[in-house]
Formats: C-alpha cells, structure tokens, sequence
C-alpha cells in the first residue's frame, strides 16, 4: 500500500475515534441538560460545565468556545428541540443543533480572539511610544482583564500610589484609548477597543 493510502487510513481512524468521543461527550452533557431542564436557572451553569467537561475530554485545549450567545440567538429552537429529546426521544436533530452552536461559536472565538490581540498589541504599540516612562505590560493586561478598569486596580497592578495611576488613567482617556464613566463618587475606564470587540459580536453569524 502506498503512503497516501496509509495516510488516508490514519486519518479516517482518528476521525472516526474523534466522532465516537464526541457522540459520547455530547450524549452525556445533552443527558443532564435534558434530565434537569430550566428556563434561566441552571442553563448558564450548565454551559459552563458543558464547556470544562469538553476540556477534560480533552476536545478542546482551552475553555474559550461558549455556547450561551448562539443558544439566545436561537432560544425558540433551542427550547422546542429540548422539548422534543423529553417528549419523543428526538435526539438527531437536537445533537445536530448543538454541533452547529459549536462550529459557529468557534468561528466567531477564533475571530474574537484575533481582534483582542490585535487590539493589545494596537494599545501597547501606542502607549509604549507615547508615555515610556509609565508603559508597562501589567498596565497593558491591566486594561484587557476587562472591558473597564478602576484606579484602585491599576494601583495595586502597578504597585503605585492612588494619585499616580488616576493620572495614567486620565492621559490614555484624554487620548482617545479609554472612556471615563463616573457612577455615583467611583469613576469607572472603559476601553474602547475592548467594548467595541465585546459588542459588534456577529450575532448573524450565530443565528440559524
């Protein structure tokens, strides 16, 4: 047998072990979702889980592919699906659904993450020329730990005092790189970029 057919033969092997692991995964999740079903209560629980159980399947190397956004997109189909594995053991379509939810969510992940990093290394490439005397990579992951970020946070990241990180913040606001919120005596900075990234998710994308 020649090496391209070896190869075809490995690859089919290790599809066909990746389906039955995923079949096995997915039976076992959709069997406690289904089980213990609940409009708004244990729903987000259960996606986070969903998502640590994939991990420990080893089917995913990091916990970043979040179901929750595509399942409100869909809610209507999400809930009559669910309804129909409870009352007609109809499975098929409901594990096909998920799958969809899965590949799209990680379409738009992969995006998401693509533009955060851009969007870090946008920021430190500006910051870093601008202000060198209080540039720093604490400050940078300070910024992206969140969508906003308080003075007190930035203090203690930096290991400076309350009046200096409040006159970092105030600079990289007057430049355009945060927008300041002040809600009753706590003033909030929110990055803009972030925001922006968080906000315009591709919800076309995730609706079927």
């Amino acid at each position: 047998m020649d090496y391209a057919g070896t190869g075809l033969i490995i690859f089919f092997r290790g599809f066909l072990l990746t389906l039955r692991m995923v079949k096995k995964a997915f039976y076992d999740l959709i069997g406690v979702r289904a089980g213990y079903p609940s409009y708004d209560g244990n729903g987000r629980t259960d996606r986070i889980l969903n998502v640590l159980y994939l991990v420990k399947e080893g089917l995913l190397d990091f916990p970043i592919v979040y179901l929750s956004r595509f399942i409100n997109v869909n809610k209507g189909r999400y809930y009559a699906l669910l309804q129909a594995v409870r009352d007609e053991n109809s499975w098929e379509e409901w594990v096909l659904f998920i799958l969809e939810g899965v590949a799209r969510t990680s379409l738009t992940s992969c995006k998401m993450v693509s533009e955060i990093r851009d969007a870090m290394q946008s920021y430190k490439h500006e910051i870093r020329s601008k202000y060198p005397k209080f540039y720093s990579q604490d400050l940078i992951n300070n910024l992206f730990y969140y969508p906003y970020t308080k003075i007190i946070h930035v203090s203690k990241e930096l290991d400076t005092s309350y009046q200096t990180a409040r006159k970092y913040l105030e600079l990289l606001t007057d430049d355009g790189l945060l927008e300041k919120r002040t809600i009753w005596r706590t003033s909030y900075y929110i990055n803009k970029a972030l925001m922006t990234i968080l906000y315009n998710a591709e919800r076309d994308v995730l609706r079927l």
